[in-house]
């Protein structure tokens, strides 16, 4: 068996797509969607452009909060990462809190705390 080790992701980004909620046999929503994100960041010394679209998916009151975001909208996501799928290992960020930063005082959170 695989030692556990740490698996935590946290970016920042406006939401380009979400899904059709659907759910799971047990009866749990989860929504899957997409997180685009741009910023300038520091490697070797030099100030470097990254961009990047990520794939998220949402479960429980998650997936129910980020159904009524705009797409559009600007978000602070943080969660584990895991592959899509067997046949596919591409990665897909699965939330665990959601920060809206639009609005006042950063808008809605929600996170597994609450």
């Amino acid at each position: 068996m695989q030692e556990q080790g740490r698996n935590s992701f946290e970016i920042d980004g406006v939401l380009i797509e979400l899904g059709q909620m659907r759910y799971s046999p047990g009866g749990v929503p989860v929504l899957a969607g997409r997180i685009e994100h741009r910023s300038r960041q520091a490697e070797a010394g030099l100030e470097r452009d990254v961009g990047l679209e990520l794939q998220v998916v949402a479960i429980g009151d998650k997936a129910r909060l980020l159904a009524v975001a705009r797409l559009g909208s600007l978000a602070r996501l943080t969660g584990f990462l895991a592959a899509k799928s067997l046949r596919s290992r591409a990665p897909v960020l699965h939330i665990d809190t959601i920060e809206f930063l639009e609005g006042t005082n950063h808008g809605i959170q929600a996170s597994n705390e609450a």
